[in-house]
């Protein structure tokens, strides 16, 4: 039996690291491919698509920060794991099912540093990416 995504638990590896206290909205988008051209075969097939991975990830100059890793390895293309429901020891299923595939590294068409004033102490600034999958990503809900 499945187990619905809740709004908690997201877990997110990067290149093998755990970047999960540096976002805070991490999100699987697809749409159809913007080409110049069409096979027949892809027509049929309901045109291609593209996947990309929308996060928000905090500003922080720290060299082990996703932010960094953002800045550091731009046009790379890395491995990256979803565990929608919580990490499990790395034992998915039903219940803790995991998402993985290689995105391209690419920096923000908008903020990279900085942004507005805020009187909260603990505010911080953040960017806004979107990193295109190479092939769509897989998911594996089988134990």
């Amino acid at each position: 039996m499945a187990t619905i995504i809740g709004t908690r638990k997201m877990v997110l590896y990067v290149d093998g690291d755990d970047f999960t206290a540096h976002v805070s909205k991490c999100v699987i988008s697809a749409g159809d491919t913007e080409s110049d051209f069409t096979s027949f075969a892809t027509a049929l097939a309901g045109g291609g698509r593209d996947y990309t991975l929308a996060l928000t990830v905090r500003q922080d100059t720290a060299d082990d920060s996703l932010w960094y890793f953002a800045w550091d390895r731009a046009g790379d293309d890395v491995s990256v794991e979803l565990w929608p429901n919580g990490y499990n020891g790395g034992t998915e299923g039903a219940t803790y099912p995991k998402v993985t595939g290689t995105v391209t590294i690419t920096e923000p068409d908008g903020d990279f540093v900085g942004g507005e004033a805020n009187r909260s102490a603990t505010a911080v600034n953040v960017m806004e990416v979107e990193w295109k999958f190479t092939a769509k990503p897989a998911i594996d809900i089988t134990p």
